[in-house]
């Protein structure tokens, strides 16, 4: 990256167009201009709130009964891991509306432009990840409803080309929004979280009738330690993994926008549907154990307890959820592919991926034999570089109110973010001795078979499931200790360090 030059506008060309509602968004990674920055943060509160109706909260509203927790320990999980996480999301909203870039982008003025590779790597990685696990199990819901409609069969395997074609509809659904960009999302979501929100509340009316209560309030409570490592779970599967689209989502955001009501729109706006459809998974892993030990999720396990008419309406209600959660998730990739280099326009990039997750996708439906086992691992690997990458960066936000504007796109030896080699080595440093540091207490995977342990893993941190706790604690508290944002030298000073 050292040879490119600085990705800025060429002199003479037109300016970018403004974002319209259904036009496509020609903004890339670009600092938005005072005249576009107009949101409003009930915009962020209606995108948070709609990204989060997925079904995807039932599984881990199950995998906390999996992990010895009764109804009321869930609960209290699900609100201080999603509420908590998705303030975390709203703090780093606030980079966004000071600088005006998406997330991984602000984030080369604390890491140096070849440093900050390895967080966008996975930050990239990420949300390619949360994009193959929507795109899959949309798909199986897709699959499901052709079983119900048509008497195909349900498995995805046995029924090949429905596979394909369940995904291809997610995907070109995906790119229809993802595509056209920023305002089209916006007004999206507002009407989706409308929608699917009201459709969410049928089918649990439903479900909630239907179950034996008596496990569920017999259930014993599980220890503090079983609680921490929910809480952990909880925060790792859903706002520490959107940590890093924080920006993104800001961007557009006025100046004069208070921080708090920034973080209010992110924490509220994902809290509140994360605790209703975790503590609901909850319910109905204490109350069916059919549902809970269903090897590839709730999807068809569920509407098995519907009649037909109710199992459709969960079905597009499902498929409804992942697909506006992968919306933003597609045009937050989208920005974070841009931010590694590549020169392209935004709305390739969103091909680019989207590409990448369909292979996923049809890897999972077609081949793997398990697929929430390897989700759960997923998130609980990405979330300890994610922590880090989170702990650095607010510890740079205490300090750092300029981002540098266009100077953000200069990735030559010019860059005022240069530093040395092209890297910030204390944030770079930290950053990845807090990942070091986290994995040692980490284990992901089933107990019975775990993918990963490490060697610090049977202490008391480990067993309580502090590994993220300890991961965050030595980012931020170590990137202070050594200085934090220090004023970046201007491009002559650069220049001559060369």
């Amino acid at each position: 990256m050292s040879g490119s030059a600085p990705a800025q506008p060429i002199e003479g060309t037109p300016p970018i167009a403004p974002a319209r509602l259904g036009a496509v968004e020609q903004r890339g990674i670009e600092p938005v201009p005072p005249a576009e920055r107009s949101g409003r943060p009930m915009q962020l509160f209606w995108a948070w709130f709609a990204a989060n109706i997925s079904i995807l909260g039932l599984p881990l509203g199950i995998s906390l009964i999996q992990g010895g927790l009764n109804l009321w320990q869930a609960v209290i999980a699900a609100a201080a891991g999603g509420f908590g996480s998705f303030a975390l999301v709203g703090v780093i909203s606030i980079a966004g509306r000071r600088g005006h870039a998406p997330s991984l982008t602000l984030s080369r003025a604390v890491f140096g432009v070849r440093g900050n590779i390895g967080p966008t790597l996975v930050s990239l990685a990420s949300r390619l990840g949360w994009e193959t696990v929507n795109t899959a199990t949309a798909s199986f819901a897709l699959i499901a409803m052709s079983a119900l409609l048509f008497g195909t069969d349900g498995d995805p395997k046995q029924v090949p080309v429905i596979a394909l074609v369940s995904i291809a509809v997610f995907v070109f659904c995906t790119v229809l929004v993802s595509g056209l960009g920023h305002a089209t999302l916006m007004v999206i979501q507002k009407w989706a979280t409308w929608v699917f929100g009201a459709l969410n509340i049928v089918v649990a009316v439903y479900l909630l009738t239907r179950i034996d209560w008596q496990p569920v309030f017999a259930a014993p409570a599980g220890s503090t330690a079983a609680l921490i490592v929910g809480i952990g779970t909880i925060a790792g599967g859903t706002g520490i993994g959107w940590a890093n689209a924080g920006a993104d989502m800001s961007r557009y955001q006025g100046d004069r926008v208070p921080a708090g009501r920034l973080v209010m729109s992110a924490a509220a706006g994902a809290g509140i549907p994360l605790v209703l459809l975790i503590s609901l998974g909850s319910i109905l892993g204490s109350g069916d154990p059919k549902i809970a030990a269903a090897a590839n999720g709730p999807v068809g396990a569920v509407t098995e307890v519907m009649p037909g008419w109710l199992a459709v309406v969960y079905l597009i209600t499902a498929f409804g959820g992942l697909l506006v959660s992968n919306h933003m998730s597609v045009y937050s990739a989208g920005l974070t592919t841009l931010t590694l280099g590549i020169r392209i326009k935004r709305v390739y990039a969103v091909f680019l991926d989207v590409v990448i997750t369909t292979l996923g996708a049809v890897y999972f439906l077609l081949i793997a034999d398990n697929f929430y086992d390897p989700f759960i691992s997923f998130i609980v690997l990405l979330a300890v570089p994610i922590t880090a990458w989170v702990g650095v960066f607010i510890a740079d936000m205490i300090r750092r109110r300029d981002y540098g504007g266009d100077d953000l796109l200069d990735l030559s030896p010019g860059s005022p973010f240069w530093y040395t080699g092209g890297v910030e080595w204390r944030a770079t440093g930290v950053w990845a001795v807090a990942i070091v540091s986290g994995y040692l207490f980490t284990l992901a995977g089933p107990t019975d078979a775990p993918w990963f342990v490490g060697p610090l893993h049977g202490t008391w941190p480990g067993q309580n499931g502090l590994g993220w706790v300890i991961t965050f604690t030595v980012a931020f508290l170590g990137y202070l200790a050594l200085g934090g944002a220090r004023r970046a030298p201007d491009a002559a000073q650069a220049g001559r360090r060369r």
